[in-house]
């Protein structure tokens, strides 16, 4: 059993990761989102479970967490967290005997392992999605529209004019930037486009508190995290806005998954069947998760990892990452 918390320089910069589970058995690197919202907390207690069929990989990406200190902000690119990620998964191959590893990515997660699996398909074996990113701009219509509209139907006036004091979003960013995100967000959040669950329609108490309370984090790593948050994502929204994937990514040499929430209105699930038709990949399965909005990995967990262990092990008999 190994149990390896590291750190590991990728594109000249130390980054933090985290590496547990049964070193025999294949590698799965998560890819957190935001961009800058850490998940080693959740990858290592919540999905502990998975360390039985995998080794399992959680990453600080560059600027966030225990990888903010050194990340120059003209680092913060797409380009950059991309060939981060590929210099991860050579590392992981190299250091643990392996052939290829599998991607897990959520929001943000589900972009960079998007462009991940197209432009370096050679090591992984399957890319798996969730909270799908299809199309940036689109995507901060839906989300915006939908918190304007449930503001209107609950009669919600101090929500309805926060939402119009920010205005509707021009190419996926919002006026006033980070600060008009987290608006739009909170309203989101709080009529049900995150999660149905009541306990996650706060920021606070749905990523702030677990984070705290996970004892995954050092100090200077929680610095990381509080302070890279805004860094990373003011940083690189222009770019994660500028998203279209359907007319950038659309074939693959690697299996391609989607488990996505019917009602994330984060990034809206309205975007993704469209997408997903007009993907090829040697495999590609969309799997529909009713009861899920934008993490249907923690809205429906049990579901989620038993179908993450059917599919991956399917692959994985077809042809070892070992």
């Amino acid at each position: 059993m190994i149990d390896r918390k590291c750190k590991v320089t990728l594109g000249g910069l130390p980054q933090k990761i985290h590496v547990k589970g049964d070193e025999t058995k294949p590698v799965l690197l998560f890819l957190h989102g935001g961009p800058g919202v850490c998940n080693r907390h959740t990858v290592m207690t919540v999905h502990a479970d998975l360390q039985k069929e995998f080794l399992v990989v959680a990453w600080d990406q560059r600027g966030s967490g225990g990888s903010y200190r050194g990340a120059a902000v003209e680092t913060l690119t797409i380009d950059r967290l991309v060939d981060d990620a590929h210099e991860l998964v050579l590392w992981l191959c190299r250091e643990y005997g392996r052939k290829k590893v599998y991607l897990l990515g959520g929001s943000w997660g589900s972009e960079l392992g998007t462009w991940l699996a197209y432009r370096y398909p050679e090591h992984i074996a399957a890319f798996v999605g969730f909270g799908q990113v299809v199309n940036g701009a689109k995507n901060e219509e839906l989300s915006y529209q939908f918190a304007l509209e449930e503001a209107q139907k609950a009669g919600d006036e101090k929500s309805i004019a926060v939402l119009k004091r920010v205005g509707p979003p021009v190419m996926g960013v919002y006026k006033g930037g980070f600060d008009g995100m987290m608006a739009q967000r909170r309203v989101m959040m709080k009529y049900g486009g995150y999660s149905q669950s009541k306990k996650k329609r706060s920021y606070f108490r749905s990523m702030v508190i677990p984070m705290l309370c996970s004892g995954e984090y050092s100090i200077p790593d929680l610095i990381g995290v509080a302070k890279g948050y805004r860094y990373v994502l003011t940083a690189m929204w222009p770019a994660v806005g500028a998203t279209d994937f359907p007319s950038t990514c659309t074939k693959f040499q690697v299996p391609y998954f989607v488990f996505d929430g019917v009602l994330d209105q984060n990034t809206p699930a309205a975007l993704v069947q469209d997408y997903f038709d007009l993907i090829q990949a040697p495999k590609k399965e969309l799997i529909w998760f009713e009861q899920s909005g934008h993490n249907p990995m923690t809205d429906e967990p049990e579901r989620f990892k038993s179908l993450l262990r059917d599919r991956l092990q399917a692959l994985e008999k077809e042809e070892p990452t070992v």
